[in-house]
């Protein structure tokens, strides 16, 4: 059985990789793809951290946190397998309905084949699959543009040990209808910002777009 330029010697792993836990609705003692797709998401990000390691040389760890974060997002999966032809072949219930080209379920099958595909044949059979899906490594001179929250997310998962940024609402003030909210935002390790807004996400977001430009300053 042959899917994304492979062909599997065992093509029992392959068609787990292939069969969506709904699938279960109508085979409850069939064995679906969550185990392969939890073995998947770590193949696929150690095969994307090899391969951006060796493509930037200069850059720093975080720069390369972000462009993996892309490269491996279930988006970036999404366009792969509907390129690839994947959806066709899922096994899934007989009631399903038609599958988002943007679904959640796609992208875990791809990770599960990347994950049956390493258990048949090693790293080199992985790499196979992984290189078949033509995974971008490039992202906007800007990625986070417009998600300053997402890009900190990214920065501070980055750090070691691992940290979260940490949002703290000051205060509230104004008329209900029109009310002002300050927040300050704390990574450990990177600093503190604060921002006001006419609304707490948006003051969130200002929070952390300034704290990252303290970041970049330095």
């Amino acid at each position: 059985m042959e899917i994304f330029g492979y062909t599997f010697r065992n093509g029992a792993l392959l068609k787990e990789a292939l069969t969506t836990p709904a699938f279960r609705m109508d085979r409850p003692n069939a064995s679906d793809n969550q185990r392969l797709e939890f073995l998947g998401d770590a193949v696929l990000g150690m095969l994307a951290a090899e391969q951006l390691y060796a493509a930037f040389p200069g850059e720093a760890e975080g720069a390369l946190t972000v462009r993996r974060t892309h490269m491996v997002s279930a988006a970036a999966l999404c366009a792969a397998a509907n390129r690839l032809g994947l959806v066709p072949r899922l096994k899934r219930n007989r009631r399903a309905a038609t599958l988002s080209p943007h679904a959640k379920t796609i992208a875990d099958a791809v990770e599960a084949v990347i994950g049956a595909a390493y258990l048949d044949g090693g790293f080199a059979a992985a790499r196979k699959v992984f290189a078949a899906l033509e995974l971008s490594p490039d992202v906007a001179a800007e990625p986070w543009e417009g998600n300053p929250k997402g890009e900190l997310q990214i920065r501070a998962q980055a750090l070691r040990p691992s940290r979260h940024p940490v949002y703290e609402l000051l205060k509230m003030v104004g008329a209900a209808h029109a009310p002002t909210f300050s927040v300050r935002v704390t990574v450990e390790g990177m600093g503190t910002a604060e921002a006001t807004a006419g609304s707490h996400k948006e003051a969130e977001m200002r929070a952390a777009a300034a704290l990252l430009r303290a970041v970049h300053s330095v």
